[in-house]
């Protein structure tokens, strides 16, 4: 049986030109990739060769367990396969990637992670907003916002003007997060 190997690629914030070259040479070459919703139609087409596998996760509609997801990326490295762990922004930002990782080195399978441009970034440098300019922020704070109990200690404790604050998948809450900040 030949060993397999899994890639945890970062898509960025959906723009293919922004890519890190080790990310379009992985989905090139990838036999099987898993996607999360996030994931542009147009990053997702580099991946020409490789069957496909939607495994996003959108507001509490899961294609697939986080178990389901991690036993699919073991199961086709042992088989052999060249398999990318697609998802958007950076695998390792307010994402599943440290499970993913954790639960392939439990397994035994090769892996490696393949940074992505965050879109804690990306998103605000896109709009013209720098996450730190000197005399008004120094640092930024990223947070989660599908969830109070995921943002409310860090915002609620955080000094006003003390760093730019970027929220993640906040849609649904922005309203609670917005006064969040503006009582403090």
């Amino acid at each position: 049986m030949t060993s397999g190997f899994v890639s945890l690629v970062g898509a960025g914030p959906g723009d293919p030109s922004l890519l890190t070259r080790r990310a379009v040479v992985r989905l090139r070459r990838a036999d099987l990739v898993l996607y999360d919703a996030l994931v542009s139609d147009e990053v997702l087409a580099i991946a020409r060769r490789a069957h496909r596998f939607y495994v996003g996760k959108r507001a509490g509609r899961h294609a697939l367990t986080q178990e389901a997801i991690n036993a699919l990326l073991i199961r086709a490295a042992r088989r052999g396969r060249r398999v990318v762990r697609l998802k958007a922004g950076d695998p390792f930002v307010l994402g599943r990637g440290g499970e993913e990782a954790l639960a392939l080195k439990a397994a035994g399978v090769a892996y490696e992670v393949v940074p992505g441009v965050t879109t804690a970034v990306a998103a605000p440098a896109l709009a013209g907003i720098p996450v730190t300019h000197r005399g008004l922020s120094t640092g930024f704070v990223v947070v989660s916002g599908h969830d109070e109990s995921a943002y409310s200690q860090v915002l609620g404790h955080l000094p006003p003007r003390a760093a730019t604050v970027v929220v993640l998948m906040g849609l649904a809450r922005r309203a609670d997060i917005a006064q969040l900040l503006l009582d403090r």
